[in-house]
Parts: C-alpha cells; sequence; structure tokens
C-alpha cells in the first residue's frame, strides 16, 4: 500500500498552565501515527516542507517516509497552542507559510491521499481541484485549522470557510471536530450541515467529539445512517496531535477494509492512547501501546 500524506509541518509551542513545552508538530502526528499502521511491503510519501533549524525535531519520523515530495524552505510555521481543560485551545501563528508545491504526475500509484490543513494554507482550492482532476482513488481531507481565519496578530479565529461547497466537490472522506463543522455551512444544527454536505458528494464524514467518542454519517439506500464509537477511557495527558491520529488510522484502515466500524474502533484506540502521552517521542509507541491495552481486554 502506498499512500500521500500533504500538509505543512509545524513548530509548536505548547502552553499548558504553568508548563511551556516545544515540539515537532502539524503534520508529524499524521506521520508517526500511519508509520504506527505500515505492513513492511508499505510506503508513505510526504508532501510537506521543513527547514534547517527545525529538522532534528521532525527526524525520527521523517527518516522513515518517502522524501520525493518534501522540500527545504527558509522557515515553517511556528504556532503558539494554549490549552485549556475545556474548550478549543487558543492559536497564535508567528508565521504562516505558503501552499506547498504539489506535483500531480503520477498519483494513480497511491492507495490514498491524505490532505490534514494543518495551516489551512497548506493547499489552494484550485490545488485541491488539480489533484482531484489528477487523481480517482480516495481523498480524505481533515478541515483543522481551516476553519479559522488570521486577524492582524496572526491569532486563529473560527468563521465561516467561503466556497467551501468547491472544496467538498472534491473530497471524498471529510473529518471535521464539532467547531470546525460549524464553519462549513450557514446551517447550525449537526444533522442539516452533514445532509448538505453529503448532497455535495463527500462519501463520509467524521465528526470527532473529543471525550464524546466520534461519529461516521454516510449514505446508504437513499438514506444517511452513522456509526457513533464512544472514545476510549483513558487518563489524559495531552490533547495536541490526537485529532490527527484519528484521521491517519482511520484512513489507513478504511482503505485495507473497507469496515467503517473497523477503520472507527482502531481510529478511537491510537488516539485514546496518543492522549496519555506528555513527550512526541512517545507518538513512535503508538503500535505497541494500543495492542497493550487490547490485551488486557
Amino acid at each position: 500500500m502506498n499512500i500521500l500524506i500533504i500538509g505543512h509541518s509545524v513548530v509548536d509551542k505548547i502552553i499548558d498552565k504553568d508548563d511551556i513545552s516545544i515540539k515537532p508538530g502539524g503534520i508529524f502526528y499524521t506521520v508517526v501515527s500511519f508509520l504506527s499502521q505500515l505492513q513492511p511491503e508499505d510506503k508513505v510519501y510526504l508532501c510537506s516542507s521543513i527547514d534547517k533549524e527545525n529538522e532534528i525535531l521532525f527526524k525520527v519520523a521523517y527518516d522513515r517516509v518517502e522524501k520525493e515530495f518534501l522540500v527545504y524552505v527558509e522557515s515553517i510555521s511556528k504556532v503558539e497552542l494554549v490549552v485549556d481543560d475545556v474548550g478549543e485551545r487558543k492559536e497564535t501563528y508567528s508565521l504562516i507559510a505558503q501552499n506547498l508545491d504539489l506535483h500531480t504526475g503520477n498519483l494513480d500509484r497511491f492507495d490514498g491521499i491524505l490532505v490534514n490543513m494543518i495551516s489551512g494554507y497548506d493547499l489552494s482550492l484550485n490545488q485541491l481541484k488539480l489533484l482531484r482532476k489528477n487523481y480517482d482513488g480516495l481523498i480524505y481531507f481533515d478541515v483543522h485549522t481551516m476553519s479559522r481565519g488570521v486577524d492582524k496578530n496572526l491569532n486563529r479565529i473560527f468563521r465561516k470557510i467561503g466556497n467551501f461547497d468547491e472544496w467538498a466537490e472534491c473530497i471524498d472522506i471529510l473529518q471535521t471536530n464539532e467547531s470546525e463543522l460549524l464553519t462549513l455551512s450557514d446551517q447550525k444544527v449537526e444533522d442539516r450541515i452533514v445532509d448538505e454536505l453529503l448532497s455535495l458528494g463527500i462519501k463520509q464524514i467524521i465528526v470527532t467529539k473529543a471525550e464524546r467518542g466520534a461519529t461516521v454519517f454516510f449514505r446508504e439506500d437513499e438514506s444517511i445512517k452513522k456509526i457513533h464509537k464512544d472514545a476510549v477511557q483513558v487518563k489524559v495527558a495531552n490533547k495536541v496531535g490526537c485529532g490527527d491520529v484519528f484521521g491517519a488510522v482511520y484512513f489507513f484502515n478504511y482503505i485495507k477494509n473497507k469496515d467503517v466500524l473497523l477503520a472507527l474502533e482502531q481510529a478511537n484506540l491510537f488516539a485514546g492512547v496518543a492522549t496519555t502521552y506528555s513527550e512526541a517521542k512517545d507518538f513512535l509507541n503508538l503500535k505497541r501501546n494500543a495492542n497493550e491495552r487490547l490485551s488486557k481486554k
């Protein structure tokens, strides 16, 4: 299996009460999560950018991916994340990178393409349309920070996304959390937003709900079906990167098995395990720790 991941690499400054830490962020969490799923014959290709100054932060994961689409730039994005016990985190960027370079030749070698809008500027609408035009396989799209606008101080604030119907026409599987979902439509009720988005051609919509788990919506026999799984019960030590873990694990398992329930269960398990980590390097233990949890059931 060959997977292409698209998204910005970001340096995270995480402020959690009195604790401040600098960690690899952005697409890093998607990469390590895919690595936790791979069999020897599988390959992950990464379309991202990195700089010399911060390369060491990402090295442990990026050394294990195919680098055909990975480019060096003068400086990558940096973001300050203020994490609260309740509600959405506050995000302030010190630099927002430009759209990634995306070459759309020979895409048919990929079994799936995951686009994670880490900064919200990872790809332009025209780039996504070109990707869709040149690729017939599954495109997984995580709304992520695309749901937040930018003020004059580079604070990221939720706002309605313009022309999202055009983005939706290029997407097979959409991931969004509850706050992000409200930025995709003028509707204010989950079921109505989902109905609208599915009518645009999206095949699955995944709404992640933090400690309440996640729900997958899809059409079947002209009606909307949904499958919900509660979150894994763990002692939460971390809230950063867990949605990225969820998306990578879900997409890999769905491509492999075409089973929504199985993919959802695996994604919930790995995302739950990720919330117990306090260091970025711990994410390299995802597979082992998830298997340990399963063996104790």
